[in-house]
């Protein structure tokens, strides 16, 4: 008989022992498999985006294969952002670095100079000046010196051309590409990433461009020179702007210039960016009946542009709307 122990030291059947095994067996595949799950899910890269939007579009093309930081915080004016010494800690270990360029975000540089990654700096395989093909609007015939900046935010175009949805091909292509030069092994998951933003990207432009179809032509007033780019995706026409130059109040005498303009072109809609001042809109809609509309410049401008995408939702969705005839 086996003794008061006999039940935990007897030997057990080669059945018992062969279930015992695949337990195990299993036990270390499923773990296998999920520290493989883990590990294929740790990212990549690290990119750096100077704004919101950059930063947006490149998480469409990274996926889980990067971590991307922006310097400028959501919501806040990138046209009046002066970087801290903490942003410099941001760049550290980035591999990619994105930017808008034509003198919107001159402050890199210095940025870049301090940092001394030639990698990521001016020429290297994980610089990304965005700009770079862009069908650019009121370019200037001058030289950006990154060392003699004026801090003019509109330096050498005008560098909101995130606004046009069609140029996020462009703009996604480069950050690709330099995903592509510092890590070849990723070429195939970013270009399929790309490619499935872009399939995403195209019907919702189509349904952008029907929603505002209706209001080609539309004459419209903006606060700051920031909608050219949209304005000419969905044929609208910004006849002029209140903030006739950057940082500076319009005076009474260009006010009632401008109100004549509103009533002589029938403007209905006042564009207008939610950090910037108020005072000048509102006066002028009170003297006209025009709206003063807030859309969101930048991703996280406006509670419901989160992401890229939702931008556009958001500016579409809000400008068909004040554009639409009023219900009897």
């Amino acid at each position: 008989m086996p003794d008061a122990e006999g039940a935990d030291t007897r030997t057990r059947s080669p059945a018992h022992a062969a279930l015992g095994f695949l337990a195990l067996s299993v036990l270390a595949a499923a773990t296998a498999a999920s520290a493989a799950a883990q590990t294929t899910a740790a990212p990549t890269f690290h990119i750096v985006a100077t704004t919101s939007d950059l930063a947006s579009l490149a998480r469409s093309v990274a996926g889980d294969l990067a971590q991307v930081d922006g310097i400028v915080p959501p919501g806040a004016d990138p046209e009046a952002f002066e970087p801290r010494p903490s942003d410099l800690a941001k760049l550290k270990g980035a591999s990619v670095i994105v930017r808008v360029g034509l003198g919107y975000d001159h402050w890199l540089d210095r940025l870049l100079s301090m940092h001394g990654d030639a990698s990521v700096n001016r020429g290297g395989t994980g610089y990304v000046d965005a700009s770079v093909a862009i069908p650019l609007l009121e370019v200037k015939g001058r030289t950006l010196d990154p060392a003699n900046q004026d801090g003019h935010a509109h330096g050498l175009a005008n560098p909101h051309y995130w606004l046009d949805p069609g140029n996020a091909e462009l703009i996604t292509g480069g950050i690709a590409e330099a995903m592509i030069r510092v890590d070849s092994p990723t070429t195939r998951k970013v270009i399929a990433n790309r490619a499935e933003f872009l399939d995403r990207l195209k019907v919702r432009l189509a349904q952008w461009e029907g929603r505002l179809r209706p209001h080609r032509g539309a004459p419209l007033l903006a606060y700051h020179n920031t909608w050219p780019y949209f304005a000419r995706r969905f044929r609208l026409d910004i006849v002029d702007v209140i903030e006739s130059k950057e940082g500076v109040s319009p005076s009474p005498a260009r006010l009632a210039k401008l109100a004549g303009l509103i009533r002589e072109r029938r403007i209905r809609v006042i564009l207008h960016e939610p950090f910037a001042p108020e005072e000048a809109s509102l006066l002028l809609a009170r003297r006209t009946g025009a709206t003063v509309l807030k859309l969101a410049p930048s991703v996280g401008s406006l509670p419901d542009a989160a992401d890229y995408v939702s931008l556009l939702d958001y500016n579409v969705a809000a400008l068909a709307r004040a554009l639409s005839p009023a219900p009897d």
